[in-house]
């Protein structure tokens, strides 16, 4: 039977490894592209100006390359469950294909999908390609539980073997007996939305450093891989969080929005470390994949992944509700200019080091503010362009100390840390020119400069910049006391141990839910594949 099929475009916005495309191209006659704008994810208070541009510059992307193999992009306004049924009405559909999404609301929001598609006679594929591995499957290997360190997950994924190799891109020969149907009005109704539509203040728009799409992912990887020494000695801590030109590759929002397959990237490293000395996980390049796969593995595992409260592995804090703290750390006044520096670069472009997301991330919950990480995971979600669900959950869990990382007395100086790598403070010069004129022995401390020096800088703290809003050196020791108070009281299944965890004995046996639709498609699509 030849199918009218929907591939549904959600995070995998791409045409290389798209095995959920490449399963809709077969048996079919026509192919209708999808990419459905949902205002639960795609609204503009939960996405960032920088979020709303890459987005569009990987939708416009996708359909030029669409339009190569005389195809087209559909995109639909609207909720999937409200706009799918008519479409499939509409166009007679007969198979619907995905990637596979394993965050909470995509879960829920699939499997209405597919009892919809059920009752409209529309088989339902989907295909992992968004991890490296299927995070059921590791779950699995770990005894139905998620892994909690590093060191666990290496050793499940050790014994699982390489992940699967890429799938190549469809040609013009996979896509000869396929028709995609297409109106004179197509872009009146289906049509890419701009910036302006979606009533962006174009005055906002700064430089695009970091353009959407798949071609600007493949081109940017591949200007990576050519520097093999730089890539075989890569080591994520030695990198610089506050260099003028990134030091890492920023190759993060292309594999948030799926512009590029992380499977895809790893076999790209593995080639190059091929009879190479190369540097190895959790520092190297693969360690930061694997990082991603942690990550996307305990946010499956761990029920209310992104909340402190029901979370089981999280370590229940007494944090402070502060306004006054929370607004002046999102919009750069804490008068400490390395965190404003940091804070500034990430409003204006979108994209910050790890290194710097650790210190402002610090700052806010137990180092300094002792505001709840719940709070910064928001103001990450809505300005990061790689501000990814698990990720940034599971990264901002870690920082507070909270799960994962145990070594709460470890506190990020706001002053000594970013004069490691950048002692004249140019990088602060460049996010807060305010402070360009004053000397380096000041930039991280300009309140401690003569009133003469503050003068001739141009910059009268507390009155042009602010002062700090805390005395790091007392509140910084206060929390940790407040950190040790939180831990005594912490519950077992909680408080595991920093160091490898011993993984379930078979025998104790784990409690298994029932299984949904989605998870019975997936027992099923494991066997095909």
């Amino acid at each position: 039977m030849a199918h009218t099929c929907i591939h549904w475009f959600r995070k995998g916005l791409r045409l290389h490894d798209n095995p959920a495309l490449m399963s809709a191209l077969r048996d079919c006659k026509q192919l209708y592209p999808v990419f459905i704008l949902d205002p639960y994810l795609h609204n503009n208070t939960c996405m960032s100006i920088n979020r709303w541009r890459f987005l569009i510059g990987a939708l416009k992307d996708l359909d030029c390359s669409l339009k190569n193999l005389d195809s087209r992009l559909f995109v639909v306004r609207g909720k999937p469950e409200d706009v799918l049924p008519k479409l499939f009405t509409k166009w007679k559909v007969t198979k619907l294909t995905y990637e596979y999404d394993t965050e909470p609301y995509s879960l829920s929001r699939d499997q209405n999908v597919t009892a919809l598609a059920k009752e409209h006679g529309v088989e339902v594929v989907y295909k992992i390609s968004h991890t490296l591995y299927d995070t059921d499957r590791v779950i699995e290997e770990n005894n139905g539980k998620a892994p909690r360190t590093y060191k666990r997950m290496q050793a499940i994924v050790k014994a699982l073997g390489p992940p699967k190799r890429p799938v190549p891109a469809p040609t013009t020969e996979d896509m000869k007996d396929v028709k995609t149907p297409c109106a004179e009005n197509h872009e009146v109704k289906y049509g890419i939305p701009t910036l302006q539509e979606l009533g962006l203040d174009a005055a906002a728009w700064t430089l695009e450093l970091f353009p959407g799409g798949e071609q600007e992912a493949l081109r940017r990887l591949d200007q990576h891989m050519k520097r093999t020494g730089w890539v075989c000695s890569f080591e994520k801590p030695q990198t610089s969080p506050n260099s003028l030109s990134p030091s890492t590759t920023v190759l993060s929002p292309y594999v948030t929005f799926g512009c590029l397959s992380a499977r895809t990237f790893w076999w790209r490293l593995t080639e190059v470390y091929q009879g190479k000395k190369h540097s190895d996980p959790p520092v190297s390049l693969h360690g930061q994949l694997l990082w991603r796969e942690f990550f996307y593995t305990a946010s499956v595992g761990i029920p209310n992944f992104n909340k402190m409260k029901g979370n089981p592995a999280c370590t229940q804090v007494d944090w402070d509700t502060n306004p006054e703290f929370l607004a002046a750390w999102k919009e750069a006044r804490t008068g400490f200019p390395f965190i404003d520096a940091i804070m500034t670069q990430l409003r204006q472009e979108g994209w910050i080091h790890h290194l710097a997301r650790h210190a402002v991330a610090c700052f806010l919950t137990r180092g300094d503010l002792w505001v709840s990480w719940e709070e910064g995971q928001k103001v990450f979600e809505e300005l990061l362009l790689d501000g990814d669900w698990a990720l940034n959950a599971g990264n901002w869990q870690w920082l507070s100390a909270s799960t994962f990382f145990h070594q709460f007395f470890r506190v990020y100086s706001p002053v000594a840390f970013g004069k490691k790598t950048d002692k004249n403070g140019d990088y602060i010069k460049k996010y807060i020119p305010l402070l360009k004129r004053f000397p380096a022995q000041y930039i991280y401390e300009p309140w401690k400069a003569p009133h003469s020096v503050q003068q001739a800088a141009g910059c009268i703290v507390g009155k042009d910049y602010p002062r700090p809003i805390v005395q790091h050196e007392v509140v910084s020791k206060r929390n940790i006391q407040r950190m040790k108070l939180a831990y005594a009281k912490r519950s077992p299944d909680s408080a595991e141990s920093p160091r490898e965890n011993k993984s379930l004995s078979k025998k104790q046996g784990v409690k298994r839910k029932i299984p949904s639709v989605i998870d019975m498609m997936k027992k099923k699509d494991r066997k095909s594949n």
